[in-house]
């Protein structure tokens, strides 16, 4: 790889990668649709779907990590390629799996590794490495919101896809659709990572590691970042049922998760354009103290399709808004060279707070028939979420001297 190797197109980047993003996170958004259909169908418990979706969120956090280190080392494009066929592997084994066992290796494993592969470390590794650092918070909140276009767009349409088709059908016809990264992944085919020679890099990957997990605000993100996962993959994959629970419509719980994904296209946007003007920090404890106080309004009012789409909107605004922020910080205190790398392991925390969320959940409602106690952490978690990243600091890290690689 050559020092100065000329950079792709601000466009093509955003084009590509906001349009990957779309398809990967929007499908990934609408799986709460199928809990319902396939647990009655099959006659499995809740907690066995969620069990799987808890197994997918661990494979996307833990495969993530390795995913960015071959990004980081031979570009983006081959992890893509990958990802991509992954992802319609798994969707087809969802749909075919006879068993709680290959449902979990195939929604669970598979499909996390896929998503490990076609989502935001990857994609926000070749931002950091292809747009300015003065455009590169906005650039981040830009194919964040695309992920959340991609909500609004996708779980209407895989609810439509659903009632049309069957849910099998329906997970057929998805992992035809999520192909379409293949194509895509060619635009973002970034010069200087030709052949298998290596990247040439200031640090290792275990001196960036170090130097990461000894500096207190790494840390400190992470742990904001566990909080996140728990928040918003529970409510995803949980809250269709919660609605039913409680006498509403499934359509309900389709417009809520739309609404949700409308509503993060404004606020990822926002987080990622504010973080070029304010310190992330405070974006960062904002969002997650709203959170905490939207849910525990959400509860204390008559449940209605207002109060849900009303809390959906408030939610989405705050949903995926963490993302822009949490890696631009990131970039800003240890560069670009191990980017996808250093946000795998920041999304891996994200990932284990997501699999308590799901399984927790499932284990929780079928324990004792309800979601309040995790309802109850929920909020408890965004307070604390809140607290420990108000001290980040976020100015670059001081190094001695560059150190070999």
């Amino acid at each position: 790889m050559s020092m100065n190797p000329p950079k792709l197109s601000m466009f093509q980047v955003l084009a590509c990668g906001a349009a990957i993003v779309t398809l990967s996170m929007g499908i990934r958004h609408g799986f709460g649709l199928w809990l319902l259909p396939i647990t009655q169908e099959m006659g499995w418990t809740r907690q066995s779907f969620a069990l799987a979706i808890a197994i997918q969120n661990i494979s996307w956090g833990l495969i993530g990590i390795f995913a960015g280190m071959v990004a980081d080392r031979f570009g983006a494009f081959r992890v893509l390629i990958g990802g991509a066929v992954l992802y319609g592997l798994g969707l087809a084994g969802m749909a075919l799996s006879p068993t709680p066992l290959l449902f979990a290796l195939t929604a669970g494993v598979l499909i996390g590794a896929a998503q490990a592969g076609t989502t935001y470390a990857v994609i926000y590794g070749v931002l950091g490495r292809q747009i300015a650092p003065e455009r590169r918070s906005w650039a981040m909140g830009v194919a964040a919101a695309a992920g959340s276009f991609g909500q609004f767009l996708m779980v209407p349409v895989e609810g439509w896809l659903i009632a049309g088709l069957g849910w099998q059908q329906a997970l057929l016809a998805l992992s035809l659709m999520v192909l379409m990264i293949v194509p895509l992944a060619f635009g973002l085919r970034e010069p200087g990572f030709k052949g298998s020679a290596p990247v040439q890099r200031e640090q290792t990957i275990l001196q960036a590691l170090g130097e990461a997990f000894r500096y207190p605000s790494f840390n400190l993100l992470m742990a904001g970042y566990f909080v996140c996962g728990f928040q918003v993959v529970f409510i995803g994959v949980h809250m269709p049922s919660y609605l039913k629970d409680h006498g509403l419509s499934p359509q309900v719980a389709s417009y809520a998760l739309a609404l949700i994904g409308l509503f993060n296209v404004v606020g990822t946007y926002v987080a990622g354009a504010l973080g070029q003007r304010m310190p992330k920090r405070h974006i960062l404890a904002f969002i997650y103290f709203a959170r905490a106080v939207a849910i525990s309004i959400f509860l204390v009012v008559p449940l209605s399709p207002l109060s849900v789409y009303v809390f959906s909107a408030v939610m989405g605004t705050l949903w995926l808004s963490t993302v822009p922020p949490t890696n631009a910080t990131i970039a800003q205190i240890f560069g670009v060279q191990h980017l996808s790398m250093l946000g795998g392991f920041v999304f891996f925390s994200h990932q284990i707070g997501s699999f308590l969320g799901v399984w927790l959940g499932g284990y929780l409602y079928d324990a004792t028939g309800s979601y309040d106690v995790v309802w109850y952490i929920a909020i408890a978690l965004g307070v604390f979420a809140g607290l420990v990243n108000l001290p980040v600091k976020e100015s670059p890290i001081q190094r001695a001297a560059p150190q070999p690689a």
